[in-house]
């Protein structure tokens, strides 16, 4: 059912404790983590608790929790300190775009210069 926990899922065992993450932030409705393979000096994935497996999929079922997730990736944007310097958040949608695990993240990438286009 969406929004209920998957069994498969990496992100959901972080939510649940029983996978280990360097955890950054959390509020009631999200987990923020260091990546395990950082593309930049400061990369945290900020995930939501429920499990929906796109932004796209999250935006229309829970917008306010979307919602939760890029005040969140703003506020790891400051407590990293590079808000001030420029960060990107990225949400890979699709095999095809990068995204490996499908429940809904997103990259806050700073601290380096972020080139456009990505690449």
């Amino acid at each position: 059912m969406a929004g209920e926990p998957q069994a498969d899922c990496l992100f959901c065992k972080i939510v649940a404790g029983n996978v280990p993450a360097t955890l950054v932030r959390e509020t009631e409705t999200t987990v923020a983590f260091r990546d395990i393979n950082p593309q930049a000096p400061s990369h945290v994935l900020v995930i939501p608790k429920v499990h929906y497996p796109d932004a796209a999929s999250l935006a229309a079922a829970e917008p306010a929790i979307a919602a939760d997730l890029l005040v969140e990736a703003g506020q790891i944007a400051q407590d990293e300190k590079v808000d001030d310097h420029g960060y990107r958040i990225v949400f890979n949608t699709g095999a095809g775009a990068g995204q490996t695990v499908f429940h809904t993240h997103a990259h806050v990438l700073g601290g380096r210069g972020l080139q456009w286009p990505p690449g």
